[in-house]
């Protein structure tokens, strides 16, 4: 089948599913409201009845909620709330524990150099390199404007 530009984006977009988006935004919504809930719930917690401090009490939510999305991964839990929720798992601690894990979980076949060590950062990899290397230019330019007004 030859056809040009056009003509094939008019066959997809005839043939292609359409997306629920209300549904797929509030299921986000709820997911990753869910997520955030049970995070704030634990760090009200911690400082409550444990008495720690709010800034203690964040890492511990932190170190949690990565624990929890990494188990949740390796015995393919999260896969399909991700799949029901869609964007509502990437909240950044959760999703960035999902990227990490994946990679490592399926590579683990291939040994721990090979395998788990040269694949872990496939996902999260490029995420880390571009986040830095903006944050880098953004804090150049700040400084320059900081030194110019």
């Amino acid at each position: 089948m030859n056809m040009d530009k056009k003509t094939y984006a008019r066959y997809v977009e005839a043939r292609a599913p359409r997306s629920p988006l209300v549904k797929d935004c509030v299921h986000a919504f709820l997911v990753g409201g869910g997520i955030c809930l049970f995070a704030e719930g634990m760090i009200q917690l911690l400082t409550g009845a444990a008495k720690l401090s709010r800034d203690t009490a964040g890492t511990w939510t932190s170190i949690t909620l990565v624990l929890i999305a990494v188990v949740l991964t390796a015995i393919g839990i999260f896969d399909k709330i991700a799949k029901f929720a869609g964007g509502g798992t990437l909240l950044p601690i959760t999703g960035f524990a999902n990227a990490v894990a994946s990679p490592a979980i399926d590579s683990r076949s291939e040994g721990f150099v090979l395998g788990v060590g040269a694949k872990i950062f496939t996902v999260a990899g490029p995420v880390l390199l571009y986040g830095t290397a903006a944050g880098m230019i953004y804090g150049v330019i700040y400084w320059i404007c900081t030194l110019i007004w």
